[in-house]
């Protein structure tokens, strides 16, 4: 007979309540066992003194709680110094094991709104929920929306890409306002929404908060940013990583380009730039640029020096081949961005900023659960390359 048949006799022979009985050892065997998948990632026990010099190590934990038919249960999650483990013993802040309010949450997370909700879910179960109850179901989004700003980030990411979609929200009246977000991409190509934020409209101060943020949380070395090119981001991003280098996307500078010409040369224009981003080699390009440059400068004297003057046009090529067409723009960010406007466009408008931002971090854990163990296209042939250019 075990101890645990053996609490269930005395419970039973003391009247008690077999529900906490249960509770409390599903309780305990969860952080047994989380205790565990972290021991195995660190390849270390607890208090072997030998595993202090492995270069990661235990850095205590944080709460999370999750409803079962037994009642809560207080789970403590382990976090590493590097802010590499990832547990698998539970689904990313998943909070109960209830279909119905699991159903409720995920179509929220899909832009649903709180009437069509509640409508729905009276057509399939029979339940009639107002509005402001399937809403307070959804507010158990708020404490992962806490977790998703606190959590620890790694230490490199090979990329970040820098950009900033607008959504309408409500503040006594309705505008649409920017989302400011954080993409990095590890050297093993895997990647991550690193942070975001809200703001009425994009200003490089707002930039340089979230990559305070990042910093702050553990980011300590970034080879590459990859933005639109707004004024003064390049100053901003070097204040807070002064080593990193710098990509104006190409297929911006594209479009810039195309506004500026005629109808009658915007594809002759166009195609003679697309085939200097896309040249074998960094001496093909630049001798591809030149050559537009002396083709246009006469017809188009401003667009030509604006090309001239851009230093980080050519960034990219200072990378290995196999990943040059995903880091000389921002489209990886952008088609990210094009998914978030296709949701938010069912709910029409944000009541308030909290639940944007409840709806902005359900689609953010999904995109990083996604891509938790995906390789980016090309980078995991080059991962020893882009380690070793941390240290150069």
């Amino acid at each position: 007979m075990n101890d645990f048949t053996t609490d269930i006799l005395q419970t039973l022979v003391a009247k008690g309540d077999l529900n906490e009985l249960f509770r409390s050892h599903l309780e305990k065997a969860l952080n047994t066992l989380l205790r565990t998948e972290l021991t195995a990632f660190l390849e270390y026990d607890e208090y072997d003194r030998m595993g202090f010099n492995s270069g990661n190590s235990r850095n205590g934990t944080y709460h999370r709680t999750i409803k079962t038919e037994y009642g809560e249960l207080r789970l403590e999650i382990p976090r590493d110094r590097n802010g590499e483990f990832k547990q698998q013993t539970l689904p990313a802040y998943k909070r109960t094991n209830d279909t119905l309010e699991s159903t409720i949450i995920h179509l929220f997370e899909k832009g649903v709104t709180m009437s069509e909700i509640a409508d729905l879910i009276e057509k399939m179960y029979g339940h009639h929920y107002t509005p402001q109850t399937v809403s307070n179901m959804t507010k158990v989004l708020t404490e992962e929306v806490k977790a998703f700003k606190a959590r620890s980030l790694n230490k490199q990411y090979a990329a970040v890409f820098l950009d900033a979609t607008y959504i309408p929200l409500k503040r006594q009246t309705v505008s649409k306002e920017a989302i400011y977000i954080a993409i990095g991409i590890r050297e093993d190509g895997t990647k991550e929404v690193l942070s975001y934020a809200i703001a009425p409209t994009e200003s490089t101060h707002v930039w340089n908060e979230l990559l305070q943020d990042i910093y702050s949380r553990g980011v300590q070395d970034i080879l590459l940013f990859i933005t639109d090119g707004l004024k003064g981001m390049k100053d901003t991003i070097h204040q807070i990583y002064p080593k990193a280098k710098y990509q104006h996307c190409c297929v911006h500078i594209s479009r810039n380009i195309a506004h500026k010409v005629r109808v009658k040369d915007r594809k002759e224009v166009c195609d003679d730039f697309k085939a200097v981003y896309q040249a074998g080699s960094k001496e093909e390009a630049n001798t591809l640029l030149w050559s537009m440059i002396e083709k246009w400068q006469k017809t188009y004297p401003k667009v030509t020096q604006s090309l001239r003057e851009n230093q980080d046009l050519l960034t990219f090529y200072e990378f290995p081949p196999g990943i040059r067409r995903s880091i000389y723009s921002t489209n990886l960010i952008e088609s990210f961005n094009k998914q978030i406007k296709k949701y938010s466009r069912r709910k029409e408008q944000f009541q308030n900023e909290e639940s944007l931002e409840r709806f902005l971090v359900s689609i953010f854990d999904t995109y990083n659960q996604k891509f938790l163990t995906r390789s980016h296209r090309g980078f995991q042939q080059v991962a020893d390359t882009l380690a070793s250019m941390f240290t150069e």
